[in-house]
């Protein structure tokens, strides 16, 4: 598989991901994060494509607001990774990753016919 997507299988928005690649005809794997949470490197890498760990986490989810005050700032990339990995809900999703190592995260229709180039 060429692209990856990685989300809850729960997830609405990661349902219409996966539908549009498939009437699209993308081949896609899918990983629920939950189930087979990213290691500590992925997470790196995915926050430095994001422009930082702030800009990966989804802070208006129900799981950010339950977050007790301290774990809301984390102070370090080891305090970011702890956090997610405990509470892989927190990254924004779907996180897309193509067969070049590039990451999205998030559905647009738009958007994705920018990234996948269906055509007409």
């Amino acid at each position: 598989m060429s692209t990856v997507v990685y989300g809850l299988a729960n997830c609405d928005t990661c349902g219409k991901a996966r539908r549009w690649l498939e009437r699209f005809g993308v081949a896609h794997a899918f990983v629920d994060y939950r189930a087979v949470p990213p290691s500590p490197a992925t997470l790196v890498d995915w926050a430095a494509q994001a422009g930082g760990f702030d800009a990966l986490v989804n802070k208006s989810s129900v799981t950010w607001r339950q977050l007790p005050p301290n774990r809301k700032a984390p102070a370090s990339a080891a305090e970011w990774k702890l956090l997610l990995r405990e509470h892989p809900q927190l990254v924004r999703r779907p996180v897309v990753v193509t067969e070049d190592g590039r990451m999205t995260q998030g559905f647009t229709d738009n958007g994705f016919k920018q990234r996948f180039n269906p055509g007409p």
